[in-house]
């Protein structure tokens, strides 16, 4: 599984002209599932997010986790996280989860971080959707398990 995570002063997904989640000061979660990725490695990828350090304390150094800043997770399905993109110059997604694999993983990502105590914002698995943010830094990271 991959995430990439944005910190955010905002983010919103919006749907065919409908805001359907939005949060404040937090992270911007985009989600993608490979082929291999299973319960275990989405609890794990979730775990890091939530707890990876990339809020800035008193003094100024990255030393806060979401949670602990005060933020909320916004978190969107990104099926081309998935994209080989090591050889020519158009996209392979031969290794990217099934849909039904996805989706299923994706819904479970929201859930845990919900039962771990998160607030969580959703994007729409499988929709095409528009993303605005204020990507707070830039901080910007790739996390994969």
């Amino acid at each position: 599984m991959i995430a990439l995570i944005q910190r955010v002063s905002r983010a919103s997904v919006t749907v065919e002209k409908e805001v359907i989640g939005a949060i404040d000061k937090g992270l911007l979660v985009l989600l993608g599932v490979e082929q291999h990725d299973d319960e275990t490695a989405m609890r794990k990828l979730a775990d890091k997010v939530m707890k990876y350090r990339v809020f800035s304390d008193e003094n100024g150094k990255m030393n806060l986790n979401v949670s602990q800043a005060g933020g909320r997770l916004l978190v969107v399905s990104q099926f081309t996280l998935a994209a080989d993109t090591s050889r020519g110059l158009r996209p392979s997604f031969s290794g990217a989860g099934t849909p039904d694999k996805a989706n299923t993983l994706y819904e479970a990502f929201v859930a845990y971080c919900k039962e771990q105590g998160m607030a969580v914002e959703t994007g729409r698995f499988g929709a095409d959707m528009q993303v605005e943010l204020i990507n707070d830094g830039p901080v910007t990271f790739q996390l994969q398990v």
